[in-house]
C-alpha cells in the first residue's frame, strides 16, 4: 500500500512552486503544474532515501528495519 502526501502548490511570477509540508526541504519549481507534481515526487523519494541512509549508521548495536504503512 502506498501513501500519498498532499503537495502545497502556488503559481508565482510565471512559475509553479510546490512543497510537501510534512517533510521539510522537499520543494520544487517548474514552469507548469503538470511538471511540478512529478518533480515533487522525485524530490520526496530522494529525501526519504537520504534520511534512511543517514539513520542506518546512527543506529547503535543490533537493529532491524520494519515496514510501517501510513
Amino acid at each position: 500500500m502506498q501513501s500519498t502526501d498532499p503537495a502545497i502548490t502556488q503559481h508565482d511570477a510565471g512559475r509553479w512552486i510546490g512543497w510537501i509540508g510534512a517533510v521539510p526541504g522537499v520543494t520544487a519549481r517548474e514552469k507548469t503544474k503538470e511538471a511540478l507534481l512529478p518533480s515533487l515526487g522525485v524530490v520526496l523519494k530522494e529525501a526519504l532515501e537520504f534520511n534512511r541512509d543517514e539513520a542506518r549508521p546512527a543506529a547503535a548495536g543490533d537493529c532491524s528495519e520494519e515496514p510501517v504503512t501510513v
